[in-house]
């Protein structure tokens, strides 16, 4: 999943990426087998994305205190990360106030002092954790003495007697390496130089709308072929970007980029062809009732086994098996489209990172 240093993007072009600026909250394996660029140290590199800050919720496991700073170890049940947290002038100021003069005795009066003293007490207590809590880091990733490790900017304990912060981390998590971390960071100019103007990419916005307004579960190519022919009849005859098609006939070029078309298309997941045949009936992903009960049956099924029982059913295993009882055609990215709305509407679990199982 890391890149190498040959596939880093110019440093110049990182900025484009929103990872880069953000906080991501990785899995600590990912962090600790990362990638280092060759071009700037201290930026890494995963799944093509450059990253130097991080976002990590853990278990304490080790712990270690000096005069100004904290070393906590780490874990978040992937793998544990040696955490540096600096200590701010709250613990150095243990004397503060020590002298002043004592506050009034009545209750009902309030007492800057005192109340400031409080504050200070509570928050060095979310900062001095102990082995077996909840701690929270983000900061920028380093490597020192040949050990990946985390400074911490902001550091501090979770409270989290009912779990409710695990559990919704342990929801978006996975969800953020679907969406974001495991989709390759590629520049627009590596993208075949489509722009929003482009002919492919308005006919697949056609497509796209046709689907969706007329709810269509399948359709074949002539079913759409007509909403295509008013973009070409609106490209001039020289703008042809195929040379072996030197003046094609306007129905040719429908009938390309309905074929470009469908290219995307089955790439993204949107559709699928069941079955090859010269009907070429395409299957709209979303809408296949019978393709969601087939993945269903198979994490039901294959989740009772003892193999899959504990982390539940990876995603390349319902691929193989979607392939030998629905249609060989269905790609992964379809796969991924399906397991996504069955998450949605609690028919599955995502159990882990692309591990699925049944209630």
């Amino acid at each position: 999943m890391q890149a190498g240093p040959m596939d880093e993007p110019p440093s110049i072009l990182w900025g484009l990426d929103p990872i880069f600026s953000a906080f991501a909250r990785l899995y600590i394996k990912d962090i600790l087998q990362m990638t280092e660029s060759v071009q700037v140290p201290g930026i890494y590199f995963y799944n093509n994305h450059p990253i130097y800050k991080v976002d990590v919720l853990g278990t304490v496991v080790y712990k270690r205190e000096r005069d100004d700073f904290f070393c906590y170890g780490v874990d978040d049940g992937t793998g544990v990360i040696n955490c540096l947290c600096w200590k701010s002038e709250l613990f150095k100021d243990k004397d503060d106030g020590a002298g002043a003069a004592p506050g009034p005795s009545d209750p009902t009066v309030f007492d800057p002092v005192a109340e400031l003293k409080k504050l200070k007490q509570a928050q060095q207590k979310r900062c001095r954790l102990e082995i077996g809590e909840l701690i929270r880091v983000r900061g920028p990733v380093k490597t020192s003495r040949q050990q990946r490790e985390i400074t911490a900017s902001v550091f501090y304990k979770v409270e989290d007697p009912l779990m409710a912060e695990q559990i919704q981390w342990m929801m978006d998590v996975p969800e953020l390496y679907r969406e974001c971390y495991d989709k390759t960071f590629q520049l627009q100019s590596d993208k075949q130089g489509e722009s929003a103007d482009s002919p492919l990419i308005k006919a697949t916005n056609l497509i796209k709308d046709f689907i969706k307004q007329k709810s269509v579960s399948k359709f074949r190519t002539y079913d759409v072929l007509d909403l295509l022919e008013p973009l070409i009849s609106r490209q001039p005859q020289a703008a042809s970007a195929d040379p072996e098609a030197a003046g094609p006939s306007g129905c040719q070029q429908v009938r390309q980029l309905l074929k470009e078309v469908l290219k995307v298309l089955q790439d993204e997941g949107v559709v699928y062809r069941r079955v090859k045949t010269q009907d070429e009936v395409y299957h709209v992903t979303e809408r296949d009732k019978d393709l969601f009960i087939v993945v269903k049956d198979i994490i039901r099924e294959d989740s009772k086994r003892e193999k899959y029982s504990e982390k539940g059913c990876h995603v390349l295993h319902i691929l193989s098996a979607v392939r030998q009882r629905h249609s060989f055609n269905v790609s992964k990215a379809a796969l991924e489209i399906v397991l996504k709305s069955l998450v949605c509407n609690s028919d599955i679990v995502s159990s882990s990172d692309k591990h699925y199982t049944a209630f």
